[in-house]
């Protein structure tokens, strides 16, 4: 028993608290340090660091044998005592920072300094040197409260710890990526053990998902019978042979491979099979599958669900729980850290939990290690950031065992061929899987391209409108949300819209209905944004795009006569009345200009892509890593880091709007249980799929006018009020477009 002052009998302490419980049942101090320990080192042994991970683990507790937290364990909100960012709780991590500092800073300064930022950070996150680590590490009676509590198998149970080899050639975010992965390992580890000893049926739930080599046999009966009821087409025959020369590069040693395949090729089963056989030959513990927008994600997670079952876990933030039971789900536990064999997820997910700070989104980092990554659409990658994202992917290749194959249909977009590796530091020696990926761009020619891109030929709405009339079966891809509803204004009845303004559950429900009015012959004017142009399986006749970047254009390109069955489809390219929003997109569309405008072709040969990127990277110039993430991580002698600022700063979508539930569905009868019971997580997760991203010039209106209101149990969260403000046919008004409703439009 635990005795408060120095004498009596011998102390006990205790790591957690249990509600409810008698302290003999509380989970004692140095089982959790012992048992993080060995959970850490197991993690940390898969890129040749486990004696660190077994010291972080070790010591990253050794502040609660403190008096001041033992206490604190006693008093009634003591179960959550050792959440030591929360306010008033007692700071456990500063004194295992200092142990290690200690310990180690004789022989492996400044090495001691990685066990340090894990250690200090496994509650309130990685943190910058300046102004955060520096400071604690002065606080010295931290180590002084609890240094004689601490028992002889933790204090001095040191490994023989070596120092991190350098990455040959060095890159410059070697050393801050090896602090993350250990701490990594640390977060992962104590969450484990913690939830093991607290929430034991969460923590068994986690268990029985198979290894990977397990999955290839499904996906090759599953490959077998599609191809016996695929029709014998031309394009099958090519998505065929894309099929066979992917699982022929599978044998080739890890690294870094690009797949050139034009859309409609089929990318997303020839990759999973490279990923497969490639992850079956080499003992590979996972496939991440990275997807640009989370608008098409749930698209490659049913195509895989099907195939191999709930062993796919999609980690986005659409998932769609139904009910609170679904808590402790395998996949939705899946989540909090990668541990399952195939997760599908999106560039946003991924590259923003590799540059965070927080304990949370960093848990699922050290399971990164020895997977299989397939980055879908890699063009897409946002060019401000795309220095450090090149830096992380080539020191995860070389130094974790991460096989990556970068996906597109417009080569080359990262790879240093053709003269863009004097633009910026591209990634050497990748491996392209198509043996021609030219000639292959030919065969699967489908679209007749007309382009009306000479500075004077802009075309007014009217003039876009009237041309699109003249087609039964038509899509129209514009570069904005407002540029959407203008053209739809100018189309006749039955007209179809889709853009940002629908919730993801009626954006669903519509694209399902374009694709069944296709099937079936029925005809069909669409009128998007570029939410269809990733991932979206249309096949239209004939397809307008507004004036954009290359890689835009040829996205758009394959949502025309995808499957073929034509001679050729029709894609115009033609300049709207309005420019494309600021920043990157302008550009991209502007630099497309000029090289369409030099073509005397009807379609875009592949070396024009090579031209696109050149000189757009070329305009970028220092911009590819605007917001300097790279000098806020680079390799420094003293290990000095600001992982909170790069967490800030790395960002892949700067604007991400407002929130606002809408009253589409049951949307409306959720938000109504929400300002009843409160922000309970289920609730939470179903409306994801009812909320709409408002602009703060929008929203400032809609609050203005009371059409919508910001709730009160979830400050910074909107709701719509006016049960006008949602339409079924264009989704969530602006304040002119409400007077102009009918009875048919409303949502009941």
């Amino acid at each position: 028993m635990w005795v408060g002052d120095k004498g009596g009998e011998e102390r006990v302490f205790y790591a957690h608290s249990l509600p409810g419980k008698q302290p003999e049942e509380w989970h004692m101090l140095e089982e959790h340090l012992l048992a993080v320990a060995r959970i850490a080192q197991q993690f940390a042994e898969e890129f040749d660091a486990g004696e660190w991970g077994y010291i972080a683990g070790l010591w990253h507790d050794i502040g609660k044998y403190s008096d001041d937290f033992q206490r604190m364990l006693r008093l009634p909100e003591g179960e959550d005592a050792h959440i030591e960012s929360r306010p008033g709780r007692v700071d456990h991590s500063t004194a295992g920072a200092l142990l290690a500092e200690k310990a180690y800073g004789a022989r492996f300064k400044p090495f001691e300094r990685v066990l340090a930022y894990a250690i200090a950070g496994h509650h309130a996150g990685l943190s910058d040197w300046v102004g955060s680590l520096n400071g604690r590490l002065l606080k010295e009676d931290y180590l002084a409260q609890v240094y004689k509590s601490i028992p002889e198998k933790i204090l001095n149970q040191q490994f023989p710890i070596k120092r991190p080899t350098p990455a040959m050639p060095p890159n410059p975010l070697s050393l801050s990526l090896w602090i993350r992965m250990i701490f990594s390992c640390l977060v992962d580890a104590d969450y484990l053990d913690t939830e093991r000893f607290m929430e034991p049926e969460k923590y068994n739930a986690r268990k029985g998902y198979p290894k990977i080599c397990a999955l290839l046999p499904l996906f090759n009966e599953y490959i077998k019978r599609l191809i016996s009821v695929s029709p014998k087409t031309h394009v099958n025959k090519i998505r065929e042979q894309i099929l066979e020369q992917c699982i022929s590069k599978s044998k080739n040693s890890p690294g870094i491979f690009t797949l050139t395949v034009p859309t409609g090729g089929g990318k997303t089963l020839s990759s999973i099979a490279f990923a497969l056989h490639h992850a079956a030959k080499f003992d590979k513990n996972r496939i991440i599958y990275v997807i640009p927008y989370t608008s098409i994600i749930e698209q490659t997670a049913d195509i895989l669900r099907e195939i191999f079952g709930e062993v796919v876990v999609e980690h986005h933030s659409n998932v769609d729980e139904t009910d609170s039971s679904a808590e402790n789900h395998k996949s939705r536990l899946a989540c909090e850290n990668w541990d399952a064999p195939i997760i599908v997820t999106t560039a946003v997910q991924f590259f923003e939990s590799l540059f965070a700070s927080k304990p949370s989104k960093c848990r699922k980092v050290h399971n990164i290690v020895n997977s299989v990554l397939i980055l879908d659409e890699a063009q897409l990658l946002p060019p401000d950031l795309l220095i450090p994202i090149i830096e992380a992917i080539k020191e995860l290749q070389s130094n974790y065992g991460v096989t990556f194959l970068l996906s597109t249909a417009t080569q080359p977009a990262l790879s240093p061929r053709r003269g863009v590796d004097f633009i910026f530091p591209g990634i050497p020696n990748t491996i392209e899987i198509i043996d021609n990926p030219s000639s292959l761009h030919e065969s699967l020619k489908r679209v007749q391209f007309i382009f009306h891109t000479n500075a004077e030929s802009s075309m007014s709405w009217e003039d876009v409108a009237g041309e699109l009339q003249g087609h039964e079966t038509v899509l129209c891809i514009v570069n904005s949300r407002q540029d959407c509803r203008t053209l739809f204004r100018l189309m006749p009845a039955g007209t179809i819209h889709l853009s940002a303004l629908m919730c993801g559950a009626h954006r669903s429900r519509v694209i399902n209905e374009i694709k069944k009015r296709l099937r079936e012959g029925i005809p069909t004017r669409v009128i998007s944004t570029q939410l269809v142009e990733a991932g979206v399986d249309f096949d239209f006749p004939v397809v307008y795009r507004a004036l954009a970047g290359l890689d835009e254009i040829a996205q758009a390109a394959g949502r025309c006569n995808r499957e073929g069955s034509m001679f050729r489809g029709k894609m115009v390219v033609f300049i709207p009345p309005s420019e494309p929003p600021p920043g990157h997109l302008r550009q991209a569309a502007e630099v497309g200009r000029r090289i369409l405008s030099a073509l005397s072709e009807d379609d875009i040969p592949l070396h024009a892509f090579t031209d696109f990127f050149r000189e757009l990277y070329w305009v970028k110039g220092d911009e590819l890593d605007r917001h300097k993430v790279i000098s806020l991580l680079q390799n420094d002698p003293k290990m000095r880091y600001s992982f909170r600022t790069a967490a800030q700063s790395f960002r892949f979508i700067k604007e991400h709007g407002y929130p606002c539930l809408v009253r589409y569905g049951e949307g409306g009868e959720l938000i109504d249980r929400l300002c009843i019971l409160g922000k309970e997580r289920f609730l939470m997760r179903r409306l994801q799929r009812y909320t709409v991203q408002l602009s703060e010039w929008h929203l400032k209106r809609l609050l203005a006018s009371g059409e919508v209101a910001e709730l009160e149990v979830s400050p910074g969260l909107y709701m719509q009020v006016n049960t006008l403000l949602y339409r079924e046919d264009i989704g969530l008004c602006m304040l002119d477009e409400i007077q102009t409703i009918t009875h048919d439009d409303l949502i009941i």
